[in-house]
């Protein structure tokens, strides 16, 4: 069963594409005309003005997409349903950690896209983040169980794709697409168990006795006084990283 037939009961609600992060995307993308956009959820993130295709094994996600979204299809990452080459560019966002096989999904990216992939993850190796280290360290340590570190995910796409290009994406402190970092700057947002519920992480383990402490510390201004830094910015790094791979002809 795809994971998000069991956690994507309103997912579309809370993760809704930020502007910002949708222009770094589009720019990777640069001239590709159409996309295929593998783990495409309810649709977040499909550049508009292009030819795009969702792949989605969950009927779920499929279901919450908008009626004035691109088609979609049933199908997952290692066997995408498409022929070789058929299109220009393949976009994955915020998904290999939840393919079976990575490797298996990247060669396929690369066997139906023309000129480029582009994907959007997240590296454990990353700067620390309140949120797991002083709260919910449970998280961290299923992340590093399902993430790969920079230097290895870029072994890995060199190895199943082509030489790679890969930046940093900063998140703004009022950032509209609520994964798991998106409330960086808003922490009683990760007391809401309706944004929790569109945060997989969440989905994985009993989070009480952090939700418990957080709530003390966010009541008392502790948790203020230890993240002061934070208040100043309106964007920062939290380990989100894109992606290019431009395709050999």
């Amino acid at each position: 069963m795809a994971i998000y037939d069991r956690i994507g009961q309103g997912y579309a609600r809370y993760r809704r594409a930020d502007a910002r992060i949708a222009r770094t995307i589009d720019d990777a993308l640069g001239d590709a005309a159409s996309v295929v956009n593998v783990g495409a959820g309810s649709g977040s993130y499909e550049p508009e003005g292009r030819q795009v295709l969702g792949i989605e094994p969950s009927g779920v996600m499929r279901r919450q997409r908008p009626s004035d979204a691109a088609p979609c299809i049933r199908g997952r990452a290692e066997a995408l349903p498409l022929e070789t080459g058929s299109y220009d560019a393949a976009m994955a966002i915020l998904t290999i950690h939840h393919w079976t096989d990575v490797a298996a999904g990247l060669r396929e990216m690369r066997r139906v896209a023309r000129k480029r992939v582009v994907l959007l993850t997240w590296v454990p190796d990353g700067p620390a983040f309140w949120l797991t280290r002083d709260y919910f360290p449970e998280i961290s340590a299923m992340d590093r169980e399902i993430f790969t570190t920079t230097g290895d995910l870029l072994s890995l796409v060199q190895a199943n794709l082509a030489p790679a290009h890969i930046g940093a994406v900063q998140i703004p402190h009022d950032c509209t697409d609520g994964f798991q970092a998106a409330y960086w700057r808003r922490p009683e947002a990760y007391l809401d168990p309706e944004a929790r519920s569109a945060i997989s992480s969440f989905s994985r383990f009993d989070a009480e006795a952090g939700l418990a402490k957080l709530r003390a510390d966010i009541e008392t201004g502790r948790w203020a006084a230890l993240n002061s830094e934070l208040l100043a910015l309106d964007q920062a790094d939290f380990g989100y990283r894109l992606i290019r791979c431009d395709l050999a002809t």
